[in-house]
């Protein structure tokens, strides 16, 4: 029986365009992998390796949204996960990962904008959506969700 080295690790913002490129941006510039506050001091970065080949993505950014009233809110962006590796659990260990880093850093609230096709990944998550649907320009229609993280 051979097994696969799954690793999760905290990774750059220049380290994620690849992956962001491939699944989020694909057919547009590479510019358009950066993000506004990839590179700011609260911003985080994981990359899910397997056997060294990353093949996932998620960034977690201090940033508050007004449809909620915490003080304490994280956004995750650019949520991705290499269409060959899809549908394998490599998705959910990243927002596990994502939502221990927010609760070390004691959030009140975990909040994204979600694209229509991931919400039923996000709803088996716990997250729940908030308002109505709304267009993202050259990306597609997307849901605010959001979930309040269990302290430790």
């Amino acid at each position: 029986m051979s097994y696969i080295i799954m690793e999760i690790k905290k990774i750059s913002s220049v380290e994620t365009y690849p992956v962001r490129h491939e699944v989020l941006r694909k057919g547009k510039p590479i510019e358009t992998c950066q993000f506004k506050g990839d590179d700011d001091e609260n911003t985080a970065h994981f990359g899910l390796f397997l056997e060294d080949k990353l093949v996932g993505i998620i960034s977690i950014f201090k940033e508050n949204n007004n449809l909620f009233s915490e003080s304490n809110q994280f956004q995750i962006r650019g949520m991705a996960v290499l269409e060959e590796a899809q549908g394998k659990g490599f998705g959910t260990e990243l927002v596990k990962e994502t939502e221990n880093h927010c609760i070390n850093l004691k959030a009140d609230l975990i909040w994204f904008n979600a694209r229509e096709k991931a919400v039923p990944f996000y709803e088996k998550l716990n997250y729940k959506i908030i308002g109505d649907s709304f267009l993202i320009p050259d990306v597609g229609i997307h849901f605010v969700m959001y979930k309040k993280p269990s302290k430790k």
